[in-house]
């Protein structure tokens, strides 16, 4: 290698190096002042999946899913999809017992249940609606929430614990802290969802267009991006106890830019006292900053 070539590619990876710095430098404090009026544990990781840069904030954390579980759920099941084991047009019997109380437009629909419904239908309604139901019957399927841990194991994402299901949370809000993750693993598990080849091409554009089709959460990443901002997305909600504490208020995904690079994205806000109208500012607030920070605009 020549004494210019050497020159050339140091003086490249120290701008590298120092422009990173540079970015995480200016939004790390953005986010930590934003953070404040959240009254609770706040976990950013951000990840421009084309240049590689990150940013992070209480990236190793382990807090609260929520429903950003059903994001590995529907990998897994895709991962099925793509081995033969299961198909989208497959159905599934649906009794009454299967429909507990919980979040579920499924439940809706099929108050009585003795129905079948398609996998694909299951699907939709879990990630886009976030139906508590559907992804219970899904882990079913799959053969527990030890199955999904599997698949995360296997895929090489760790940082993510999964042990109770949607009805467990309902029925024991404490089990809400056993199913927990860092943002910097869901940053993992969006990037190797995104770029890697975990699942077949035609599986990972189906459950980009269902995130895509998100219908909860609409102030959170989404909620001060520009009109016509296209966000994947999965979000995450607990009540809020009687002490006034709302467990869990998430929101991860991917945000495209307008000259089509992206920018994975995970918001966790975990044990805090502020309303939820609070919370959803807190969040849009953060992916804001982060679609203004110079981080992006030189995709620009």
């Amino acid at each position: 290698m020549s004494t210019m070539y050497k020159a050339v590619l140091t003086a490249a990876l120290v701008l590298i190096i120092n422009t990173s710095f540079a970015q995480s430098s200016v939004l790390r404090p953005q986010i930590a002042e934003i953070a404040k009026s959240a009254k609770g544990i706040v976990g950013v990781s951000v990840l421009g999946l084309e240049d590689r840069d990150t940013v992070n904030y209480n990236g190793n954390a382990r807090l609260v899913m929520e429903s950003v579980i059903k994001l590995p759920v529907a990998m897994a099941v895709l991962h099925l999809v793509d081995s033969g084991v299961l198909t989208l047009n497959q159905t599934i019997r649906i009794k009454k017992k299967d429909l507990p109380k919980t979040y579920s437009p499924l439940r809706d629909k099929y108050p009585d249940g003795d129905v079948d419904v398609s996998i694909n239908d299951l699907m939709s309604y879990m990630v886009s609606q976030s139906d508590n139901d559907a992804c219970d019957i899904l882990i079913k399927k799959l053969g527990g929430t030890d199955q999904v841990e599997y698949y995360l194991h296997m895929i090489k994402v760790r940082g993510i614990n999964i042990e109770a299901t949607e009805e467990d949370m309902a029925k024991t809000p404490q089990s809400q802290y056993t199913d927990w993750a860092k943002p910097k693993a869901i940053i993992q598990l969006l990037d190797t969802l995104y770029t890697g080849s975990v699942l077949k091409p035609a599986s990972r554009d189906y459950l980009n267009k269902l995130m895509v089709e998100t219908t909860t959460g609409p102030n959170r990443i989404k909620g001060l991006l520009p009109a016509g901002t296209v966000v994947a997305h999965k979000t995450g909600t607990s009540g809020t106890n009687d002490a006034g504490l709302a467990l869990g208020t998430n929101d991860v995904g991917i945000i495209t830019l307008p000259n089509g690079k992206h920018v994975a994205i995970a918001i966790f806000i975990t044990s805090s006292t502020a309303d939820e109208a609070t919370r959803d500012q807190v969040i849009a607030k953060i992916a804001k900053a982060v679609y203004d920070n110079q981080l992006l605009k030189k995709y620009k």
